[in-house]
């Protein structure tokens, strides 16, 4: 089984390419460039780099979200392009879920946060017990005051990733000990978490089904939000 996996869910992006649980190689790149000028120009490379062909993928992943609104509709389309293209399966993971398994702990708590602004994070928790995650909290949108009390009553290290750790470490340290900031490599949205994610979904033998993929904002964008607000008030 290999697995070709796309992230763009923020600033970065990144193109994996994992074979039977091994990587066979990862390309990243936080330079500014906009994803749709970079992410199939990265995945050509990879393939060419690994010595492998579009004919040799089995699967394709991508990160569905949640994040950045664009970010993770150009990673949507390039994913679903490239597997109906190829004719093969797509698995969308989540973000958060993602990012729990690049980290790859082997024993504490995981608490992926993504800034949703308007003093929110995009978050979940995840349980790391000698390897194995266990999901504890859904993807949501929560205030950092809300998630704060969730994890005081969390006994053992509590392992911050995505761009929202460093926000999320300043204002709730001294209230949570626990805490932790992971180096920074480790700490952000990268493909070969998705390809990761994306396995398991095929050892539970899940369905690939890329005509029914939809990211996932779990809330409204700001222009929505307005067109709303306007609606309301009519």
């Amino acid at each position: 089984m290999r697995i070709l996996a796309f992230e763009t869910s923020a600033k970065a992006a990144s193109v994996a390419l994992l074979e039977d649980g091994k990587l066979l190689g990862e390309s990243y790149q936080n330079t500014g460039l906009t994803h749709s000028q970079t992410l199939m120009v990265m995945a050509q490379q990879l393939l060419e780099q690994c010595g492998k062909t579009v004919a040799d993928i089995t699967a394709v992943a991508v990160a569905a979200g949640p994040g950045s609104f664009t970010g993770v509709r150009i990673g949507t389309a390039a994913a679903k392009g490239f597997a109906w293209g190829a004719q093969l399966p797509c698995y969308g993971v989540s973000t958060l879920e993602a990012m729990a398994e690049h980290l790859g702990i082997y024993q504490g708590y995981i608490c992926p946060c993504m800034d949703a602004r308007r003093s929110q994070v995009y978050n979940a928790l995840f349980s790391a017990k000698e390897g194995s995650l266990q999901r504890l909290r859904e993807d949501r949108a929560i205030a950092l005051a809300d998630l704060a009390e969730e994890l005081k009553t969390l006994d053992g290290p509590i392992f911050l990733v995505g761009d929202g750790s460093e926000l999320c470490y300043r204002t709730l340290h001294g209230e949570i000990p626990n805490l932790v900031l992971p180096k920074e490599h480790q700490m952000h949205q990268r493909a070969t978490g998705v390809a990761l994610a994306a396995a398991k979904k095929i050892a539970a033998g899940e369905p690939g089904d890329g005509n029914s993929l939809v990211p996932n904002y779990l809330r409204l964008s700001q222009a929505e939000r307005e067109r709303l607000e306007r609606e309301n008030k009519q």
